[in-house]
């Protein structure tokens, strides 16, 4: 395990000197979530051919990394790669931050990225080098819990693309379908994956480190780079219409609707 965890960190770490550098050229940051995104295909199909696991198990597992890390990323990459001359309001203001060396800066927070693709792929490392020869009921459930998090985070990806491609939706905030209920379903069901992840990696030895995987999600979602930069900046550009969208919706899980 621990050969093919140096071996993904490798690889990663590549990448994201390779994204860096374009980003550099480009003056665009924003390109980090792309190649965050697809580097967790890369991992799983490392793990895949170094791992000493069961097949079919190894498969399943690494077959969700690289379903979830294709889709996501393609549908980073449209959102990104469409406007590579305007840099995304988060990442502006990461400059200003990091003023007046933000490229120095923005290198090694393109590696941290890479260093967390690694953490974040525990599950993966722990289930592929089980080598025991029949599924067990967690990873039954974990493969079921992941269609319904993967199916979810699609369809509020799409609701919310579709809304931005709308001229009547222009300079308004996005409330249709599961964003009529939460602000961030996107964030809640990706982060519904890393559970379902964890949840399969129990049914292998040591499976409770694999924790670690939503657990840093959660953390990262509510209190680094998800929710809060997402929330500044859509105070910024919207204003009291955020405001009260805020009032009227959960942050994170859509379940319920609050009332004005």
């Amino acid at each position: 395990m621990i050969v093919t965890i140096l071996l993904c960190l490798l690889a990663c770490c590549a990448i994201m000197v390779a994204a860096w550098l374009w980003a550099h050229r480009i003056h665009n940051a924003g390109v980090v979530d792309v190649f965050w995104a697809f580097n967790f295909p890369v991992i799983a199909i490392i793990a895949y051919f170094s791992s000493p696991g069961w097949d079919p198990r190894k498969l399943a597992i690494c077959g969700m990394f690289i379903v979830s890390g294709i889709r996501l990323g393609t549908h980073l990459a449209i959102r990104v790669i469409g406007h590579l001359d305007e840099e995304e309001g988060r990442y502006r203001q990461l400059r200003k931050e990091w003023a007046p060396n933000p490229d120095r800066k923005f290198f090694g927070f393109f590696q941290l990225q890479a260093l967390s693709n690694v953490l974040l792929a525990t599950p993966l490392f722990i289930a592929s080098a089980h080598a025991s020869q029949q599924f067990s009921p967690l990873e039954i459930a974990g493969i079921a819990l992941w269609g319904i998090a993967f199916c979810g985070e699609t369809i509020a990806d799409r609701q919310l693309a579709a809304f931005k491609k709308d001229p009547a939706g222009k300079g308004k905030v996005c409330d249709a379908g599961l964003w009529n209920y939460s602000r961030h379903p996107n964030y809640f069901f990706e982060w519904l994956q890393w559970t379902a992840w964890f949840v399969f990696a129990l049914g292998s030895p040591y499976g409770w480190l694999a924790a670690i995987s939503p657990l840093s999600i959660l953390y990262l979602l509510l209190k680094v780079t998800g929710i809060p930069a997402t929330e500044e900046q859509s105070l910024r550009s919207k204003g009291e219409l955020y405001k009260n969208y805020q009032r009227e919706t959960s942050v994170f899980i859509p379940w319920f609707k609050k009332h004005p």
